[in-house]
């Protein structure tokens, strides 16, 4: 049988149930369109219920004093942490530039990380754990070291901040417990008003770990081949930022680990399983298998598109989280006048036909 002529196949393909969505340009369009819905509902959302101000929002003279060493290295640690948001911020903006929603979120995330800084800095200085003195050399020295991104694909850094804003939650979350008095490792250490600090800070981490992951959930739905990828990458090469950038990060991470606030071991599962299952992942190893497995077909951009049974992620499970996303969204649009306007309406992938195999070249 003869191959038909460009002219020929585009012909019979004008013929037949053709969709947009089997363009990658329109489908990035769409992914960048659905992520600026979803930045300006957070932002309404942060403004409305975490608009908290770092020294008014606490009583910082009624934080108890003279915690022990071993909390005060935890509180120092996280203060260290902060002192690359700068560093990255100006990445994740830089690699994120050309999606308007995701950029413009980056700058929010930054400035929320920013009062996340100013807090532990409060939390140190009030508690008499660190002098001032003691505390901007501290500070001098953390800022003679830059961050650097773990990776250089927007793609693979989206990933990244899905897993690392859920691990920084977790280790929030477990260090209120010390705060609460639920830790037995920490007797005598239990204070309502930094309680009340690492709560603040924690919900700031859930948030943000809900955006990174909606997203991240935006590119499996509409490039599983390529977001599966990135997630096997980033899975495989995971550290948490700046650990080698602070002078006291052994001691720092030693506590953790000692103290069960986190290890390998906690982080693969209330961190990576939790957050696969909500892409709809159940394990690496099985999304790697799928990848090489996968069965794909020509769209009309000559990009590749993977079979919609995917093996080793559930699309259904992601598209009903889509589904949810956008009844979010539109309630948002629907309150504040968008949707008069510039409504976000949902286009469902999973809906699209393949091309026809009468449309396909011989031997596609």
């Amino acid at each position: 049988m003869s191959i038909p002529s460009a002219r020929q196949f585009t012909s019979t393909l004008d013929k037949t149930s053709f969709s947009p969505l089997h363009s990658h340009e329109y489908r990035t369009n769409l992914v960048a369109r659905y992520t600026h819905a979803l930045y300006r509902w957070y932002v309404a959302r942060s403004q409305q219920t975490r608009n908290w101000n770092p020294d008014r929002g606490f009583d910082w003279r009624a934080l108890r004093q003279n915690p022990s060493e071993r909390l005060t290295q935890i509180l120092e640690g996280f203060y260290a942490v902060e002192q690359y948001a700068p560093d990255y911020t100006a990445q994740l903006i830089t690699l994120a530039r050309k999606s308007y929603g995701r950029a413009q979120f980056q700058i929010r995330w930054g400035s929320e990380e920013e009062k996340h800084s100013d807090l532990w800095r409060n939390t140190l200085l009030f508690s008499r754990a660190r002098t001032p003195k003691q505390l901007e050399d501290y500070t001098r020295d953390l800022r003679e070291n830059a961050w650097e991104a773990p990776f250089q694909s927007p793609l693979e850094m989206l990933f990244y901040t899905v897993f690392q804003e859920r691990a920084t939650q977790l280790i929030y979350l477990k260090t209120g417990a010390i705060a609460r008095g639920e830790n037995p490792s920490f007797p005598g250490e239990a204070d309502p008003v930094l309680a009340k600090v690492i709560s603040a800070i924690a919900i700031d981490e859930a948030a943000h770990y809900d955006f990174f992951l909606e997203v991240a959930r935006l590119h499996i739905y509409y490039f599983p081949d390529e977001a599966l990828r990135a997630l096997v990458t980033v899975m495989k090469n995971f550290v948490m930022p700046a650990t080698k950038l602070y002078p006291n990060y052994d001691a720092f991470i030693t506590v953790l680990y000692e103290a069960q606030i986190f290890s390998p071991r906690l982080f693969a599962r209330d961190v990576a399983k939790p957050a696969m299952a909500a892409l709809g992942v159940d394990t690496i190893r099985a999304v790697e298998a799928g990848i090489i497995r996968s069965r794909e077909t020509p769209d009309a951009g000559g990009m590749f598109r993977p079979d919609k049974a995917f093996t080793g992620c559930n699309l259904g499970i992601v598209e009903s989280a889509v589904q949810n996303l956008f009844g979010r969204i539109e309630r948002f649009e629907n309150e504040v006048g968008l949707s008069d306007i510039m409504p976000t309406t949902f286009e469902p992938w999973g809906d699209v036909l393949t091309i026809p195999d009468e449309a396909k070249p011989a031997g596609a």
